[in-house]
């Protein structure tokens, strides 16, 4: 019952945060696949159920924050809201939970079709949003320079989009900062 309970919180928290950003449909998906449940990692950030969207709610927040501190630009205005909360959809299903000396964990789930991180979450959210080239390489790139060896086209995607540096830079906030 807390379970539960704590994802109507998450629910509620959502809906007031991204103010009709998300089309029903897809909130009916979010809740289906577990996105206010599984876990951001198995040992890093956010590793217990519901802390995919308290990380992507504390990335969401920061990158919002950091946008209207710092005056950024955007193409479009959901921008800050999308990439942030969306930025690791990626790990609605690569997670699995089982029962281990009666507490519920987590493994990783090899099951999954998608690979990759950004990459991934890019696709995913293709499914529900016609994304800009900025929320593209904001999303693909928000783990900087822990997830690629493609240094050139972090660099000019930084240079073009400099959001794609704020957004691995919230990204930052809430997990290593933040411990979300």
């Amino acid at each position: 019952m807390i379970i539960e309970e704590q994802k109507r919180i998450r629910i509620n928290q959502f809906l007031r945060f991204m103010e009709g950003y998300v089309p029903d449909e897809m909130l009916h998906w979010l809740r289906e696949t577990g996105f206010f449940t599984s876990p951001a990692s198995t040992k890093y950030h956010g590793n217990y159920e519901g802390g995919l969207f308290d990380h992507s709610f504390a990335v969401a927040s920061e990158l919002v924050y950091l946008t209207n501190q710092l005056n950024l630009k955007w193409n479009n205005p959901r921008s800050p809201y999308i990439v942030g909360m969306f930025h690791d959809l990626c790990k609605i299903d690569i997670y699995e939970d089982f029962i281990d000396n009666g507490k519920v964990s987590f493994r990783y789930n090899d099951k999954s079709l998608l690979k990759g991180h950004g990459d991934k979450s890019v696709i995913m959210l293709s499914q529900w949003f016609k994304l800009t080239e900025e929320e593209i390489l904001c999303i693909r790139y928000h783990m900087g320079a822990y997830e690629t060896d493609d240094w050139d086209k972090l660099g000019k995607s930084i240079e073009k989009y400099p959001n794609v540096l704020y957004t691995h830079t919230a990204d930052m906030i809430a997990s290593r900062i933040r411990g979300i």
